[in-house]
């Protein structure tokens, strides 16, 4: 327990001094072994980074990353946020349903919160701020709505799980449209709920032929999520090979279609692209030596049989892990948590008879919502920078959302048929 010890009060320590999560992971793994395990060469260290990131299936995230910041560029968040509002624009608070319709159409491009919140945040946030709305409102919402990125597919962090777990990334991705577009809906009706007394502006009726018409314009876009799936499903691609493919629709839409599309603008996708690649990377890879530490020490095993000495009841296991991974996601990024948590928790859930499927769902839910969650929350603060706002004003609105969000969370933990249903229906 002290190398432990030691393990967690290094990176927890480097933390607080600031220094990103992927390199105090990485340095405070290294310092324990350094120091605590003397017998262990410290090569163990590249090589658990290399085997943390030497997965197939991961060279997805560029890809989709790639491929969300292209269809961005090229013309779709305006297309989207031109149909979102002529088809509810006419309701009181149209244009922040908007901003989730919006997001859950977007989600099923890029895989990324951060990368969708940049993406639309930088017009929606504005926008709605000019509308008439509270910068704090505008920001809690915008955050909010992103969440779903990892949610509803192409998801990163499914992505993530199926490396780790073994399982399916086309189950995973398929098990995510359900609950997404439910959470979406939920977002929607405490906007309605609200607009009861705010006043929230309305831009009134749009005519059917312009509806037809934005939908047309952002056809092409709307049709992402299509190929992705249905090319997975399909098993024309895998999911590595669809990603490569949405690249290559994205480039074409962007140049041929959309016309919106420059070499400049290709290299900036590429640049972005990289970066937020890299620090997902770095974590993958450094929190591979936080599991070997573990595994070393045997305290996965420990913790397994503390849990089942606690309950052997599936239902309560669940509560359980809902609180834990909400209390985690305050203030661990979801991916460097499922690295570190799901290899402990997961064969847990396995000896309980919960279905593998519905206990990732559930935990990727739970750690998306630690997006809106302070003291971290990556997603309200970034939302909270381009409303140009301290974080805590966007706190201060985002209970609504997070509420809203927990009840999700509780339904689709109590009914894993929402997980379930569809990936068994399309995949049998």
């Amino acid at each position: 327990m002290t190398l432990v010890a030691v393990l967690l009060g290094a990176i927890f320590g480097l933390m607080l001094l600031g220094i990103p999560i992927g390199f105090a992971i990485l340095a405070g793994g290294t310092l324990t072994i350094a120091t605590m395990m003397p017998h262990a060469n410290l090569v163990i260290v590249p090589q658990q980074v290399f085997i943390g990131i030497d997965s197939f299936s991961l060279l997805a995230i560029p890809c989709f990353l790639l491929a969300g910041a292209l269809m961005s560029a090229g013309g779709i968040t305006t297309r989207l946020l031109d149909l979102a509002n002529a088809i509810l624009g006419r309701f009181r608070g149209g244009l922040a349903m908007s901003n989730v319709l919006s997001a859950t159409v977007f989600a099923g491009i890029s895989g990324s919160a951060v990368a969708d919140t940049s993406a639309l945040g930088r017009i929606l946030v504005p926008a709605m701020i000019k509308a008439g709305y509270r910068p704090g409102f505008a920001a809690a919402l915008t955050a909010s709505a992103n969440v779903l990125a990892p949610i509803i597919p192409p998801s990163i962090a499914f992505i993530v799980v199926g490396v780790l777990t073994s399982q399916s990334i086309t189950r995973l991705f398929i098990a995510g449209i359900v609950i997404g577009l439910i959470y979406s809906a939920a977002l929607i009706a405490v906007i309605a709920w609200m607009a009861r007394s705010h006043d929230f502006p309305v831009y009134g009726k749009t005519p059917l032929a312009e509806i037809g018409r934005s939908f047309v314009r952002a056809l092409a876009a709307i049709l992402m999520p299509v190929l992705i799936i249905g090319g997975i499903r399909t098993g024309i691609f895998n999911v590595t090979e669809v990603a490569a493919v949405t690249v290559l629709y994205a480039l074409f839409v962007g140049f041929v279609i959309y016309r919106e599309l420059t070499w400049r603008k290709v290299y900036d996708s590429l640049v972005s692209s990289a970066h937020i690649t890299a620090i997902i990377m770095v974590i993958v890879g450094a929190a591979r030596i936080f599991s070997w530490v573990l595994g070393y020490t045997g305290l996965p095993d420990q913790i397994a049989a503390f849990l089942l000495s606690v309950t052997d009841n599936p239902l309560l296991f669940l509560l359980l892990i809902n609180i834990l991974m909400l209390i985690v996601g305050m203030f661990v990024e979801a991916n460097a948590a499922l690295i570190m948590l799901l290899p402990v928790l997961y064969p847990v859930a396995l000896q309980l008879g919960i279905d593998p499927l519905h206990f990732s769902v559930v935990v990727v839910v739970n750690l998306c919502i630690g997006l809106i969650t302070p003291p971290v929350g990556l997603t309200l603060n970034l939302s909270s920078l381009m409303a140009g706002i301290r974080m805590e004003e966007g706190v201060r609105y985002i209970w609504p959302f997070l509420i809203s969000g927990l009840l999700v969370l509780a339904l689709l933990t109590y009914v894993p048929g929402l997980a379930t249903w569809l990936p068994n229906m399309l995949m049998n």
